[in-house]
């Protein structure tokens, strides 16, 4: 950071930019909520622009894209949470909402403006097309289908991406031979199923990932895995919930010694920071298995 500004001051003057009234669909917990959602663009270019501006002027672009991940995602804490935030009406198009988030696209926003960080791209534009490559196959939006829905496949396309890789296995993870079925045996929680052409595009998907060979690391393995982890790494809890590879997402946040949870928090209805550690929260929740992890890239000069 530039001399002068501590990390204190720089989350104060984020947060003021990106919190005083200008505040995006997983499969999983995230989107357990009965929230109406709305595709809704106003204010959203004002928050980038004043997040970015107060980046530049902490001269943000210097560190790590994973640290600036945490350091942005401490600034959104208090941001209400919204589940379903990418199911707006109409024809799949990219959603942009920087005023509420599920824990899915809190990771993906806090990601896109860290690469936009670095990247030094600084127009809405420029924020939409990296959202765009991160939230869709290939980085290409071609209906419904196209959007990465499962975090075991929004991993493996943005490591083929060279946007993160995966770090699970480096870390002590075991494989996993859990079948991803949710969406196509739930297809009925999905207006977009109803059309048979991608019903068998999300069969086949959910086929292919299934059969691929997977890691997770078991929740009692994770105080040793801790150790390796770094503040930025993007977490996905996994459960034993049938169909589905995980329930929630989040960021790792490294505070004295201890890997805490940065997340957009259904029962806290906000986005906020785990008062003990990441294992210490999957303790607390029968269903959660263990984690994936994906460690983010430094986005190329």
């Amino acid at each position: 950071m530039k001399p002068g500004v501590t990390r204190r001051q720089f989350l104060t003057r984020l947060t003021l930019a990106a919190g005083s009234g200008l505040i995006v669909s997983h499969v999983g917990a995230c989107n357990a909520h009965d929230s109406v959602p709305q595709s809704r663009s106003d204010g959203d270019e004002g928050v980038l622009l004043k997040t970015l501006g107060t980046a530049d002027k902490a001269n943000l672009v210097g560190q790590p894209v994973g640290e600036i991940m945490v350091e942005l995602g401490k600034s959104f804490l208090g941001t209400p949470y919204v589940g379903h935030t990418l199911e707006a009406p109409g024809e799949e198009h990219l959603v942009t909402n920087l005023r509420e988030f599920d824990c899915l696209t809190f990771v993906e926003n806090m990601l896109t403006i860290s690469r936009c960080i670095k990247m030094r791209i600084r127009t809405f534009d420029g924020f939409k097309e990296q959202l765009t490559r991160i939230r869709y196959r290939g980085g290409i939006l071609d209906g419904y289908p196209s959007r990465l829905h499962y975090f075991t496949d929004w991993v493996e396309d943005n490591q083929q991406k060279k946007i993160v890789r995966e770090v699970t296995h480096d870390l002590g993870g075991v494989e996993t031979s859990s079948v991803i079925s949710f969406m196509s045996t739930h297809r009925e929680s999905y207006r977009q199923l109803s059309d048979t052409t991608f019903l068998a595009r999300t069969v086949a998907n959910e086929r292919r990932l299934t059969s691929a060979k997977r890691y997770f690391i078991p929740k009692d393995h994770l105080p040793a895995a801790e150790n390796l982890m770094r503040g930025g790494d993007i977490i996905g809890i996994t459960t034993s919930m049938e169909g589905m590879d995980i329930a929630h997402t989040g960021l790792a946040v490294e505070s004295g010694g201890t890997i805490k949870f940065l997340h957009a928090s259904l029962s806290a209805k906000k986005v906020e920071l785990t008062d003990g550690s990441l294992a210490e929260y999957l303790a607390r929740h029968g269903t959660q298995t263990g984690i994936i992890v994906a460690r983010p890239l430094e986005p190329a000069a």
